[in-house]
């Protein structure tokens, strides 16, 4: 069995996709589409641009679905998935790339997130912190015990925990965690407190713009964030969804589920390759690449 997956937030690099720009004619098609979707040029910041220019949330989400979404297109034949996952904004690619929503209606939502996004950061000051070397049940049990909002946000892999919440919150969640045997707890450089209750508002925004986009049934099944379930349901794929922005990256459980059903083999499609290091974690026994064209 084998799976491609697509990167989140955070595997963006000055320069990401330009060579498939200059080589292939359909990548220059998607890039002048995004251009007119997103309203600014797009294309020049992820080629020409500074790393803080790539880092606007704006842009940052924008840019990594295009890398994915072209690559995984490019790929033709080669793209045969007997499964699909995508970590955080990577899930949106992972439903276009398998069916489930147009390249354009997906461009679109994605573009929605991140103004949506940016806007509850503004309304709520909040960060995130990463935690190394820690049983995620002394994780969730720690956050659950401190009074201001903290939460597990991502589940990464066994031992690597990211939680979200208020400025407060973190900086009291990451004295406990310490205290109680994190090897490392290390803020992150986040504009906000992604997969929290602190991004209610963004998912109320965003769920507008969800349920009036059609969604199709996808050619494989869809490891969702929300639950780390296979879905192929539109509906419920839609619902899913809706709930991802408040809710924790299940990636740990994600990987695992493929896992008991018969992953062997796993591809990541855009920038990095995070995720060939965290299915490793779990199984060194599979077969991990990036995609290539």
């Amino acid at each position: 069995m084998k799976a491609f997956v697509f990167p989140g937030q955070g595997a963006q690099f000055p320069g990401m996709a330009k060579d498939l720009y200059e080589r292939f004619d359909k990548a220059k098609e998607r890039f002048t589409a995004a251009n007119d979707i997103l309203g600014f040029d797009i294309q020049s910041i992820m080629f020409s641009g500074t790393e803080e220019d790539l880092r606007q949330t704006r842009v940052t989400q924008p840019a990594i679905f295009l890398h994915s979404v072209i690559l995984a297109e490019l790929l033709g034949e080669s793209f045969e998935p007997n499964m699909v996952a995508g970590h955080s904004l990577g899930e949106f690619s992972a439903l276009v790339a398998s069916g489930a929503l147009s390249f354009e209606d997906g461009l679109r939502l994605v573009s929605k997130r991140a103004m949506a996004m940016q806007h509850a950061c503004e309304i709520n000051p909040s960060t995130m912190a990463a935690i190394i070397g820690l049983e995620d049940e002394k994780v969730d049990r720690v956050c659950s015990e401190i009074e201001e909002v903290v939460v597990p946000a991502n589940y990464n892999s066994p031992g690597q925990l990211v939680i979200s919440g208020s400025l407060k919150g973190i900086e009291l969640a990451v004295e406990r965690l310490k205290e109680v045997g994190a090897k490392r707890a290390l803020v992150l450089s986040v504009g906000g407190a992604f997969h929290s209750p602190l991004m209610e508002p963004a998912r109320e925004e965003l769920a507008l713009a969800i349920e009036s986009t059609p969604f199709s049934e996808p050619i494989c099944p869809v490891y969702q964030n929300v639950n780390a379930n296979p879905e192929t349901d539109p509906i419920k794929i839609k619902e899913n969804l809706n709930l991802q922005l408040t809710a924790p990256v299940r990636w740990t459980q994600t990987g695992q589920n493929m896992l008991k059903n018969g992953l062997k083999e796993l591809v990541e499609v855009g920038p990095g390759k995070v995720l060939q290091g965290l299915i490793k974690r779990l199984d060194r026994s599979v077969v991990t690449s990036s995609a290539e064209v």
